[in-house]
């Protein structure tokens, strides 16, 4: 038996990599509270994804425990041992204005849940790859202060500036403003790459753009392109919050995600960090969005510019996926992002 650990599996990444992996031959484990229901209200509630995936899932079992609860953690731990063959870890407070609101709830979630987790992997299967996803935030609004010039539809960079195929891992994380939420995401991926290169363990940090697919249970908070696709098909009517709602996004689907975490997983490294999203591939403004859900769906979407923009907002932000493309070259990208809105249009049908 080749067990996978996956924290926040029936959430948008975590129910991808369910599916994913059991297909490869695991028996999964799942770790999911539906905590994105206290946060978001009904809304974000995963319980319809948890429903799919024990249907689908024969090898799957999901745990109703809190990644703050280590003794309820230990015991999934201390059960299957050596058995273990990867852990994933996706489970997250994962809203800018709810770290703000309630920051230790945030940071013992994001934070104390995440060394959690190392140190039971560092007791009970040290072999195991420690998969964790990580977020683009980690750069606090440093992106920002790049040469960003105002286009019809969107913010960009020239073509001759150094870093506009995207940003780069060495891209400086200090001296900007966070967002609660980005700075305990950033204490976890610190100690996720501390692990690897300090102890040893298989670690990675995965630093996510926008992720999305027909999973994701977008919710006004969080949730990019999945809550512009239902609130602009439900509602007509959808808010542009700062920048004129031009500001730039790449765009990742959640399979073309895992099939990163599968890349990483036949062939570990320690204490390793990529930046993953759409790239130059797969890359949107908000107005260029609502532009082609327009178009695809054939609605007209009333919009309302709110001039203040959220704290620590990116203007513009376009991940540089190419070293880890340099360590897994059988890697290829499937979504861009006109796929990826299609997709979710046909799922709100």
């Amino acid at each position: 038996m080749s067990v996978a650990i996956i924290t926040g599996s029936t959430g948008l990444v975590g129910s991808e990599t369910v599916n994913f992996f059991h297909d490869k031959g695991f028996d999964v484990i799942g770790i999911d509270n539906n905590l994105r229901k206290f946060f978001f209200g009904k809304s974000g509630s995963t319980n319809w994804i948890k429903t799919k995936l024990i249907k689908r899932n024969k090898n799957f079992k999901n745990f109703n425990i809190d990644i703050r609860n280590f003794k309820g953690l230990e015991k999934i731990f201390k059960k299957y041992r050596k058995k273990i063959s990867v852990i994933i870890h996706c489970a997250a407070q994962p809203s800018h204005d709810y770290g703000k609101n309630f920051p230790f709830l945030d940071f013992n979630i994001n934070a104390t849940g995440t060394l959690n987790l190392l140190e039971l992997t560092k007791k009970f299967c040290p072999d195991a790859p420690f998969i964790f996803m990580s977020t683009n935030k980690v750069y606090g609004d440093n992106p920002n202060k790049l040469n960003i010039h105002e286009q019809k539809t969107r913010w960009e960079l020239k073509k001759t500036d150094k870093n506009y195929k995207g940003i780069k891992e060495n891209f400086s994380i200090d001296n900007a403003t966070h967002s609660f939420f980005g700075v305990s995401k950033t204490y976890a991926d610190l100690i996720v790459q501390e692990y690897g290169k300090n102890i040893g363990l298989k670690t990675v940090c995965f630093r996510g753009g926008c992720i999305t697919g027909p999973n994701h249970s977008g919710a006004s908070l969080h949730g990019f392109l999945s809550y512009l696709v239902k609130s602009s098909l439900n509602q007509k009517k959808y808010n542009l919050i700062g920048y004129k709602g031009k500001q730039v996004r790449d765009n990742l689907h959640s399979n073309d995600l895992v099939s990163c975490f599968w890349e990483f997983y036949k062939k570990p490294r320690a204490g390793e960090v990529y930046n993953m999203g759409g790239g130059r591939y797969s890359n949107c403004s908000i107005t260029e969005a609502l532009d082609l859900i327009e178009k695809t769906a054939n609605v007209k979407i009333k919009r309302k510019i709110i001039k203040t923009p959220r704290i620590g907002d990116h203007i513009w932000y376009i991940s540089d996926t190419s070293k880890f493309i340099k360590h897994y070259p059988k890697w290829k990208q499937k979504y861009n992002t006109k796929k990826i809105i299609e997709e979710l249009i046909d799922h709100q049908k």
